[in-house]
């Protein structure tokens, strides 16, 4: 049976409407209504003298009677055709007495005046019920539509629950986390994070063990780290692993127009949480209500969203006590949160869900590549090394941009070119072959990208080039592609290489050209915060030594120094970034004649790769633990396709030794 639903009673209220009307001002649904004149009693009497009475119909309960008009009389009683009356018009005639109408008829009909018929109706909906009817029927018809507005009105605002739910919290409760059908299984990674937090479910399952010690259960968890890491899904899968009742929200759920909405939502979710206990309560991006509250509220403080986090504050660790609920919350934004909020026995324990380091990034692409159809030329190690600095969800993205394009060339299985050219997708974006350029533009670019292979490939600790292109992606025209090694900590030698690879660009526009371009904005911009960060944080200045001056006071509107020490700064960002041009330039130099074949090489191939750089330049001088499991992994992919090639060949000479033999 379907399910019970008051739009129901609004179109059964309309339709009935809709019948009255028609059926009471109309006498039928294609037949025009007749015309009525009122008239009186001696008009009445005079016209059934006068022979233009066809009938009369008489209503004893109005005292009211009709008497009906003969077609060749319409004129000369309503002066109008009979198209413009209709096809039996009346006159509507009050009468006194019913005898005295039968005594007037009889004396018509002996006359030979009126020889019709004289019937006796009674009117229907007539009485004191048809009036209160048609008077109450309006209104409730009013009343229906203002109800059905109030309630479309009350679900947008109360999240389905009416206008007088709207302080009811919105969160989703699961009876069982396993529905959600996420386990750690299927987070891939994040080994740290994972054994922190399955403390909290083996708690959860077997408290005992913990509480004869004398400990304590954490009463929540903030889960830390960059967007697209997994913090919420590992959410899930607590949820799916403790088996207990999950209530999940958004720290938007509790934001609402109306004042004291956040703080009563924040009372009623803990409510049910105590129905439920124990239980998990988890909320996404709790940034959004728990950020630090303002030492002056004049400065445009957020009374609502302070109100909102007072009361969490309260619920979570107060004068009450919430045993057996246990909070998880995930945000990206730690520094903004109020350190009220972050205290020990609100969120005992942050947990840091960084990005994937090498190996983490080879269990990200196991679990992602495994409904996908793999070409075997794919190497997941090979995958995880060229997508340094990339999430868990940059790395899902990766293999389904693969499996797109595999499938727009028309392919039965995903290969490793499908996989480059989806890192290139994401990072670069869209490859534009149909952009126009010119052939002086197209050897400024290669000039420009050539720079930036040559200096990496001469500096000690520049990553390690991968390939060099001139096709424009997104809003570049030229990039070159490097292996980035992850380090723990970088060098000042490492930030100065660097930048000087990042100006080799600009530079040698200048050398070989002569002119310098808006090609290098990008790279200006890069290598300009890199000096700032340099002298401004990690004290690397020779005037500015071993100072910091970071500051991450969200209302400090005052910068921590004098004009006198940003002057310094700003000479010292200018001194360093002009010394690493003129080192630029002066290996450019150097090197002319291999950066002027590089270039004509971009020219003619587009895309080029870095065994091309080591044919004009030689091997590069400094070869790092990633270059050695690149070249590695390169000999490897050069003994596969050599011995593909050669069973190629011994099956192609095979065959023609057949067809030799058939032939013969």
């Amino acid at each position: 049976m379907p399910r019970f639903n008051m739009n129901w009673i609004y179109l059964i209220v309309i339709a009935a409407l809709a019948f009255f009307y028609f059926s009471n001002g109309t006498n039928g649904i294609n037949k025009p209504q007749s015309s009525q004149m009122e008239a009186s009693y001696d008009m009445f009497k005079a016209r059934l003298d006068s022979g233009y009475a066809s009938k009369v119909v008489v209503n004893k309960d109005l005292k009211v009677l009709k008497m009906y008009v003969k077609a060749d009389s319409i004129r000369a009683v309503f002066n109008r055709g009979v198209n413009e009356v209709g096809s039996e018009p009346y006159l509507s005639v009050e009468f006194g007495s019913i005898e005295k109408v039968e005594q007037i008829i009889d004396e018509a009909r002996k006359m030979g005046r009126f020889s019709g018929s004289l019937t006796y109706e009674h009117e229907e909906g007539s009485g004191f019920l048809g009036s209160l009817f048609s008077m109450l029927l309006p209104i409730f018809f009013f009343v229906a539509i203002w109800m059905f507005f109030i309630r479309r009105m009350g679900s947008g605002m109360g999240g389905g629950g009416g206008i007088f739910s709207v302080g009811k919290s919105k969160a989703k409760m699961y009876e069982k986390g396993g529905d959600l059908g996420i386990t750690f299984k299927d987070v891939a990674g994040q080994a740290g994070a994972k054994q922190e937090i399955q403390e909290i479910v083996e708690f959860l399952k077997n408290p005992q063990k913990y509480t004869d010690l004398g400990g304590k259960i954490p009463k929540g968890a903030l889960l830390v780290g960059p967007p697209g890491t997994g913090k919420t899904l590992l959410a899930k899968a607590v949820a799916g692993e403790a088996g207990v009742p999950f209530f999940s929200m958004s720290g938007s759920d509790f934001v609402e127009m109306f004042v004291g909405v956040g703080a009563s939502r924040v009372r009623d979710l803990f409510n049910q949480a105590k129905a439920k206990s124990p239980c998990i309560i988890f909320i996404d991006e709790i940034d959004a209500v728990g950020r630090a509250r303002s030492k002056n509220p004049a400065m445009g403080g957020n009374d609502e969203r302070e109100n909102t986090l007072n009361a969490l504050l309260t619920e979570m660790d107060g004068f009450g006590t919430n045993s057996g609920i246990i909070i998880l919350a995930a945000t990206n934004r730690v520094d903004m949160l109020d350190s009220a909020l972050l205290r020990a026995g609100r969120f005992d324990r942050q947990i840091n869900v960084d990005l994937p380091d090498l190996n983490e990034r080879k269990e990200v692409f196991m679990v992602h590549l495994k409904p996908l159809k793999l070409d075997p030329s794919v190497d997941v190690d090979f995958l995880a090394r060229q997508t340094p600095g990339f999430s868990g969800a940059d790395i899902a993205n990766v293999c389904n941009e693969a499996a797109l394009i595999a499938a727009r060339h028309d392919s039965q299985t995903v290969g490793k070119q499908d996989f480059l050219d989806a890192v290139d997708r994401i990072i670069g974006g869209l490859e534009k072959k149909t952009k126009i350029m010119t052939q002086a533009e197209k050897r400024s670019i290669a000039i420009h990208e050539a720079g930036h292979a040559t200096i990496s490939w001469f500096t000690e600790f520049a990553n390690p080039l991968v390939k060099v292109s001139i096709v424009p992606r997104g809003r570049a025209l030229g990039a070159a592609w490097y292996l980035p090694e992850e380090r723990v900590l970088q060098t000042k030698e490492a930030m100065l290489d660097e930048m000087c690879s990042l100006l080799g660009g600009r530079a040698a526009e200048e050398l070989f050209i002569g002119t310098i371009s808006t090609g290098a904005m990008n790279d200006l911009e890069r290598t300009t915060k890199q000096a700032y960060g340099m002298i401004a944080f990690a004290g690397m200045s020779e005037k500015l030594p071993n100072i910091c001056y970071y500051n991450n006071n969200e209302y400090q509107f005052q910068r921590p120094y004098s004009e006198t020490t940003a002057k310094i700064m700003d000479d010292e960002v200018l001194r360093i970034i002009n010394g690493q041009y003129e080192r630029a330039k002066q290996i450019l130099t150097e090197h002319k004649e291999g950066h002027a074949q590089l270039a004509q090489l971009l020219i003619e191939r587009e895309v080029i790769f870095a065994d091309d750089v080591e044919k004009i330049f030689g091997k590069r001088p400094w070869v790092s633990r990633t270059e050695e499991l690149l070249e590695a992994q390169m000999r490897a992919d050069a003994e596969r396709m050599a011995a593909e090639r050669e069973k190629e060949l011994a099956e192609k000479e095979e065959e023609s030794g057949k067809r030799k033999e058939e032939r013969e």
